[in-house]
């Protein structure tokens, strides 16, 4: 696993059999199948990625993950936060949704390899910059469909929203709160912060507090510290949340983190 500063993290899977139960990212996940076959419920249909194929998810979409046959199954993922999609663009137009989950371009792919050959060593900001100007265009050229044009107003609120979250994820941020932050309805800020971040600002906190859930599992914490330290209910609540956002549990989650 590698994570950059930025929030860019990177993977590689192995293994036989499913993989991962239903979960949701609030990133974009592109991926490449290096081996075997990939298989992947996703938008209510069955989907297979085979070796030079591209995977592109949305974010906030329910999927699992599986190997297809039991030769086993080998595959590299990026996960980029929507804010630097839409910054890939100048913010000019909302996220753009792939349709079809599995691609085949030839130009999307060579991004990928360029980000994803090297995964002990963090990719150097020039690096970084024309990955993601190339897989946003690749995004937007799949997308086929005119966009409606995002107002500064609208794009600044929703980045004030997202720092307060960010800031707040520890704590209950209540609407009203946003709503004076913003100076946008709650309505008008959940339909505006879709469109840039690709996720409601309720998941979005969720997000950050999983986040440092997941800093503070590396660090050896105990569960119930965590649950507490980070405003779930319990310690049962905690490892839900996990499960369903991650598809698996955070137990799983810290051998596999060993292991790498």
């Amino acid at each position: 696993m590698s994570r950059a500063d930025c929030g860019v993290e990177r993977i590689e899977a192995r293994f036989h059999g499913e993989g991962f139960s239903p979960h949701r990212h609030d990133t974009y996940a592109l991926g490449v199948t290096l081996y075997g076959v990939q298989t992947f419920s996703y938008r209510g249909e069955d989907h297979f990625s085979r070796p030079g194929n591209v995977i592109v998810l949305h974010p906030d979409e329910l999927h699992d993950g599986a190997a297809g046959t039991e030769d086993g199954l080998v595959y590299r993922m990026i996960y980029l936060p929507p804010e630097l999609v839409g910054a890939a663009s100048d913010y000019r137009q909302a996220l753009p949704f792939v349709a079809k989950p599995v691609i085949d371009d030839r130009e999307i792919l060579n991004a990928l390899a360029d980000m994803l050959a090297d995964l002990g060593r963090e990719p150097d900001d020039l690096l970084l910059a024309d990955v993601l100007a190339r897989i946003s265009d690749g995004l937007d050229r799949h997308a086929k469909c005119t966009r409606a044009t995002l107002s500064p107003v609208a794009r600044a609120a929703v980045l004030s929203a997202r720092d307060l979250l960010t800031d707040c994820c520890e704590e209950s941020v209540r609407s009203d709160v946003l709503e004076k932050v913003t100076g946008l309805t709650r309505f008008e800020l959940a339909r505006q912060f879709r469109r840039v971040m690709g996720t409601s600002p309720h998941r979005y906190l969720m997000m950050r507090r999983l986040d440092k859930a997941k800093a503070l599992l590396a660090k050896g914490d105990c569960l119930a510290g965590i649950a507490h330290h980070l405003g779930f209910a319990d310690q049962a609540h905690f490892t839900r949340h996990f499960r369903k956002t991650f598809g698996m549990t955070p137990g799983r989650w810290v051998t596999l983190n060993a292991a790498r």
